[in-house]
């Protein structure tokens, strides 16, 4: 990031698994550079963005389900054959140690023997706090998901004094809620209707809840499964509770700025 160029969230997708109508996978930019999750609709997000994969410095994985990791093998690929041919550009992993186990055997059953050489230059970081290029410093923390995925959500946080959370898919947990309420900006997971009986996602009233007991926090919904905007037959429900004035349903390509004491949402 330019010196002077105030932090900026991208929301390159907003969907859960089953990609409502008029949504991506999942799926945040920060900077231009780092980014959250690597989808199985990464590359489309990203072109869809006008961002190149070869800018892409930082992965921070929130936790290794099919949605959230799948993009990665063709995001290498691409950076090999395209927009990276010379490999010189660095990237580097971060995630909970057997992320980086999963991901080799992941882009081994993509491309057999292809991949494996691009993985020995990629850099994997499972320290629980770390800092990344353009000033930003992480926070690792446990979430409550399945877990076998080995699920984390982060903190980060800019010497400019941006902040913002994201859990990744959890349900609701104290270590989340603690960083919901130290974050100007949470980003949470709805990825399940009021009437699905889960403890591992976000359902409408959970994410009511949480707004009021954070009024003060910008609170972002994502991975959700309400449908865009586009035409075709509904995917599940478009109907959501009244939510609290802190609260907000995302939409893919949408764009947040940080204005030196709070994120705004660019029109």
């Amino acid at each position: 990031m330019s010196e002077g160029v105030a932090p900026r969230l991208d929301l390159l997708g907003t969907g859960n698994a089953f990609l409502p109508r008029g949504r991506f996978h999942s799926m945040a930019l920060v900077d231009g550079m780092h980014l959250i999750d690597a989808s199985p609709t990464a590359l489309a997000s990203l072109r869809r963005a006008g961002r190149s994969p070869a800018d892409v410095r930082t992965v921070l994985v929130t936790h290794t389900h099919g949605d959230h990791v799948f993009g990665f093998p063709f995001l290498l690929l691409e950076r090999r054959y395209i927009s990276d041919r010379d490999g010189l550009q660095p990237l580097t992993v971060v995630g909970a140690p057997g992320v980086e186990a999963r991901l080799r055997h992941l882009c081994e059953l993509a491309y057999p023997g292809s991949l494996g050489p691009l993985l020995d230059h990629v850099s994997f970081q499972t320290s629980r706090t770390g800092a990344l290029e353009g000033g930003w410093h992480y926070e690792m923390f446990e979430v409550h998901h399945d877990a076998a995925t080995v699920p984390h959500g982060y903190v980060l946080r800019h010497e400019g004094g941006a902040s913002l959370a994201h859990g990744g898919d959890t349900g609701p947990c104290a270590t989340f809620e603690h960083a919901v309420g130290s974050a100007a900006l949470s980003l949470v997971e709805m990825g399940v209707p009021e009437w699905v009986q889960t403890e591992h996602h976000h359902r409408p009233s959970d994410v009511a809840a949480l707004a009021a007991r954070h009024p003060d926090v910008q609170i972002v919904v994502t991975h959700t499964f309400v449908d865009g905007e586009g035409s075709g037959p509904v995917t599940v429900s478009t109907d959501v509770l009244e939510m609290p004035s802190n609260v907000q349903l995302a939409s893919d390509g949408e764009a947040w700025l940080w204005a030196g004491t709070t994120w705004n949402r660019c029109e």
